[in-house]
């Protein structure tokens, strides 16, 4: 990705010419992120290009509408960026629309509930607790104070989505919407089989791809777009573009879901980050992005096969994809306190909810695991040996302030070896 220093700099220069207290703490956080080993799976380091883009003077204008209809004059250049975001997300999928103005992956799926649901329509979704996401129903969302959820999830003896309970629940509850993909599942999806369960049922199938988007890019993933009616992703998860969202559709729901972004939920788009989309999607469409997705995979399997040999339970027994989730309870931790410990030392993690969890969300059994960001940073399988290695020694030596300290030392000097936008 080039060199890591010219870009920041001139940023914190401008920003600390006006404003130091900003400035200060743009600084401080550009030194955590390489001073840290993240593991979040929903994070990634968007390219200089990217963020150039998302920080542009399309910050400055104002666009309701779609390219060349616009409700302001002035558009044709965003115009000019907005269609090439289409065009290359729809190459980059096998699309027949891309909409991609959704500020969020949950704005996204909002915006796909507003062009086929009315109020009090049954969706039938993943559990929040078996990995699916909050935007997909949940009683402390908005979506699931407006519409009537159901669910499904995994099975207790493999911890792996159960299809059959997926067609028993749908066949039962008629849903109008199934939802299919999830925030913290590490198996390959089946979007095959919940197309044939939501046409035996007349529903609609949405599949939310917010984590697993850029493997489907690359191929290293089946895709869901032949098979469902609207596709939803993040953009800046393993996609490693700007923070914003996107909706796939088929070209038979491109009016409903254009009416529901705008002018249905959303004002003027972020022009800004169009564009900077837009340089997501090409970077996505090179060579190196698939091997870069290759890598992040194999990362993530070496990651949770060296973490379950020190003794670790790992969820579901490994992963397919970039993430993976790691069961605290048989070492009499919980998911917070690994996540402090963690962080102590400078690792990042989330703490997460486990299938059939006894404990809340934000007490949890379990810690989501992801490789985006330490692959992108160009660490490959010895590195990930060495992380295991360091995540043990920190969980075992939490009350130990010398032992932590050690740890810490070596996180520092793994990162240092692998520089922000040094390895990809």
């Amino acid at each position: 990705m080039g060199e890591s220093t010219p870009y920041p700099a001139a940023v914190l220069d401008t920003v600390g010419a006006v404003d130091p207290d900003v400035r200060d703490a743009l600084a401080a956080e550009r030194r955590r992120q390489d001073d840290t080993v993240v593991l979040i799976a929903s994070e990634n380091i968007a390219s200089p290009a990217v963020m150039a883009a998302s920080g542009s003077w399309f910050t400055n204008k104002y666009a309701e509408g779609y390219p060349g209809k616009r409700y302001y004059g002035g558009c044709q250049h965003l115009d000019a960026c907005e269609d090439l975001a289409r065009q290359r997300a729809c190459e980059l999928f096998g699309a027949d629309h891309a909409n991609v103005q959704p500020h969020s992956g949950t704005q996204a799926n909002l915006e796909v509930y507003g062009a086929v649901l009315k109020p009090g329509d049954t969706i039938l979704s993943m559990s929040l607790d078996h990995g699916g996401h909050l935007s997909h129903g949940h009683p402390v969302n908005f979506v699931g104070q407006v519409f009537r959820i159901v669910r499904y999830g995994v099975r207790r003896e493999d911890e792996r989505l159960d299809i059959d309970e997926v067609a028993r629940v749908a066949h039962a509850e008629k849903p109008r919407l199934i939802v299919c993909g999830a925030s913290a599942y590490s198996r390959t999806i089946d979007f095959e089989a919940f197309a044939r369960i939501a046409k035996e049922v007349g529903a609609y199938l949405l599949a939310d791809i917010a984590h697993i988007a850029g493997l489907v890019a690359a191929g290293l993933h089946p895709s869901p777009v032949p098979h469902a009616d609207f596709v939803t992703t993040t953009t800046h998860k393993t996609l490693r573009g700007p923070r914003g969202g996107m909706v796939l559709c088929k070209g038979e729901h491109k009016k409903a879901l254009d009416k529901s972004v705008f002018p249905g939920q959303q004002g003027g788009p972020l022009g800004h980050v169009v564009a900077a989309k837009a340089v997501a999607f090409k970077e996505a469409l090179a060579p190196a992005f698939r091997d870069y997705q290759r890598a992040v995979i194999a990362n993530a399997a070496r990651l949770a096969e060296r973490l379950a040999a020190r003794g670790y339970r790992v969820v579901s027994g490994g992963t397919d994809n970039h993430l993976f989730l790691m069961d605290l309870g048989p070492r009499d931790l919980t998911g917070q306190a690994a996540e402090t410990a963690l962080d102590a030392v400078g690792i990042t993690v989330n703490k997460n909810m486990i299938p059939y969890d006894p404990r809340k969300p934000m007490d949890p059994s379990g810690i989501r695991i992801g490789t985006p960001t330490v692959t992108t940073r160009g660490m490959g399988l010895a590195e990930m040996d060495q992380i295991a290695d360091l995540i043990d020694r920190a969980l075992t030596a939490r009350a130990d302030p010398a032992a932590s300290a050690a740890v810490r030392e070596q996180v520092q000097a793994l990162c240092a070896r692998f520089p922000l936008w040094g390895g990809a």
